[in-house]
Formats: C-alpha cells, structure tokens, sequence
C-alpha cells in the first residue's frame, strides 16, 4: 500500500498529470477501467485479488479506499487527480464515500479474470 504522488504540470490554462508503466506505477498496464455515477451511499470493491495489482486515482471528485491486510485497516481518502493509490495483489479493499460526480480510474497489471478475485471475507482471511 502506497500512495504515490504524480507529475504535475501546472499551467495557467489548466493543469495536466500523466502516469507511465513502470516509472509511475511498478508494473505494466493490461487494464483500465472507471468506476462513476456511484449513488449516495453506495460500496465498491469489497474483494481481494490473488494475483492484480492496481493504481486507483480519483480523476474528479474524492471517495475513500479502505485497504485491510488480514490484520490491520487503512483508510485512503483520495481527491486530488495528481495523487494515486497502489494496492498490491492479496490485500482487502473497499471504495466508499463517493462523493457526487466522483470519477474513480483503475489500473491493473491484469487482464480481467473472476477467478482471481477473493470475494467472501472468511475465505479471504483464510488465505493470508
């Protein structure tokens, strides 16, 4: 678990930030997705990976990832588009507190694959 501040260039105009595989982020890219228009109130994730890894950035607005090892919690709250989380394979995690408008983007170093999610927590623990 890391967070990872980004480039930022600022311009008068309008800032840009950028990530690049294996500078920014320790792996190569296989997947992007967003996570978007998440009603009040509402949970993402709630599962592990046996083998991905991600980088979750807040690209508009802010939500909190909560990330559980086995042992212990830590909470993330991202909002700012400069600023990415690393999550590595076989850690809990749990997105929350979407605020309205929020836009979650998500790397992995995986292509999809349900039989590398962990989805029940009592399985999840019983593997770390």
């Amino acid at each position: 678990m890391q967070l990872i501040q980004l480039s930022k260039i600022e311009d008068p105009r309008g800032n840009l930030s950028f990530l690049e595989e294996n500078k920014h982020i320790p792996f190569a890219m296989a997947r992007v997705f967003w996570i978007y228009d998440v009603p009040g109130g509402e949970v993402r994730g709630e599962h592990a990976y046996k083998t991905s890894q991600e980088f979750i950035v807040a690209l508009s607005g802010s939500f909190d990832v909560v990330l559980h090892d086995g042992k212990t919690e830590h909470r993330f709250h991202l909002n700012r588009s400069y600023y990415g989380l690393l999550v590595p394979k076989m850690i809990w995690r749990r997105m929350e507190n979407f605020s309205t408008n929020s836009l979650a983007m998500v790397v992995t170093d995986t292509a999809y694959d349900e039989t590398d999610y962990i989805r029940n927590w009592d399985a999840y623990i019983s593997m770390v």
